[in-house]
């Protein structure tokens, strides 16, 4: 199997199911912003296979979006940029929390596409709910955004089922993009995935590799960077990384007996839920770029997935934010 691209959802775009999430060019995860360097990760994407290109507005306080801007201008045709607003930054970085009252959604994605140098944007999402303004209030303002051809199809992130049945009532949601992998499987339990397939609702996976945990990278908090958001996260306490090491066990044994990398198999896992389940890893480097993409030559009988089920922990020690 390859990255062939396939149709995304509700919509008429056509991306592999292996994307690129860019989030961590901007910050999060430490390091620098060496543009040149990330720039030419993101055009070697393209020439691997990669079409699908995620970001959003608070991704380096809109650095993100200007990043993907500058890669991409003389690539267009090549690519379906994903941005996302809702979650509010300063401009110092400081957090402002959610919004999605209309008139914000409106002002959020003009600046977006100033900053991305589109007329256009392929797939806008709305990167949380508000818990103060109705979901159809929200996606009502997005629809009218289709309307005045600024968005071509709309998506929703970390949505219940409930908000996603309302949501799509307003207007046909593409895609649900949520956190899912071997050691966050709440989507399942929640009815979330369900509800996707129900309603035709493509499933975009992000932190498909446990953000870097499920590859055996981090075995301890001093594999973190100072600067790392990761260090803040109750899934990466000392405790909880020696509880979850449960996993990097298992996956460890299952990457040995199918000569793959712990990446591969953690999103090759991700990829054997069903073709309409996308993920989108993150990476600056294009070495990971190419080690996940080899994720397409790890394949799971019926047989195996069932076993991999019977084995992995019941719970996940530390909670996602």
């Amino acid at each position: 199997m390859t990255n062939t691209p396939i149709t995304l959802g509700n919509s008429t775009l056509r991306v592999g199911r292996i994307g690129l999430g860019c989030m961590g060019m901007s910050e999060f995860y430490g390091g620098t912003r060496d543009e040149a360097s990330h720039i030419k990760t993101l055009h070697t994407a393209i020439d691997l296979g990669i079409n699908h290109f995620d970001t959003a507005d608070m991704y380096g306080v809109g650095h993100n979006e200007e990043l993907v801007a500058r890669a991409f201008s003389d690539r267009r045709d090549r690519v379906t940029v994903a941005t996302k607003f809702g979650v509010q930054r300063g401009a110092n970085g400081e957090w402002l929390g959610v919004c999605g009252r209309p008139e914000y959604v409106k002002e959020a994605c003009e600046k977006s596409l100033k900053r991305l140098g589109l007329e256009t944007i392929d797939l806008y999402y709305q990167h949380r709910p508000d818990p103060n303004v109705p979901v159809e209030e929200s996606v009502g303002a997005m629809k009218k955004l289709v309307e005045e051809g600024k968005v071509r199809f709309i998506g929703v992130s970390e949505f219940s089922a409930e908000q996603i049945r309302a949501a799509h009532a307003v207007h046909p949601i593409t895609a649900l993009q949520t956190e899912y992998s071997l050691w966050t499987r709440n989507v399942e339990d929640e009815g979330i995935l369900e509800v996707c397939r129900d309603l035709g609702i493509a499933f975009v996976a992000y932190s498909p590799l446990g953000r870097g945990f499920l590859t055996g990278a981090i075995p301890n908090r001093e594999a973190l960077d100072d600067h790392d958001w990761r260090r803040e996260n109750p899934r990466f306490s000392e405790e909880a990384l020696a509880r979850n090491a449960r996993f990097v066990e298992l996956i460890r044994g299952i990457a040995a007996e199918k000569g793959a990398t712990e990446a591969q198999v953690a999103l090759a896992w991700v990829l054997a839920q069903g073709e309409d389940v996308f993920t989108i890893p993150g990476t600056r480097r294009i070495e990971r770029l190419k080690e996940n993409l080899g994720a397409w030559q790890v394949q799971f009988t019926a047989e195996e997935l069932a076993e991999i089920r019977s084995r992995l922990p019941q719970e996940t020690a530390g909670s996602r934010y």
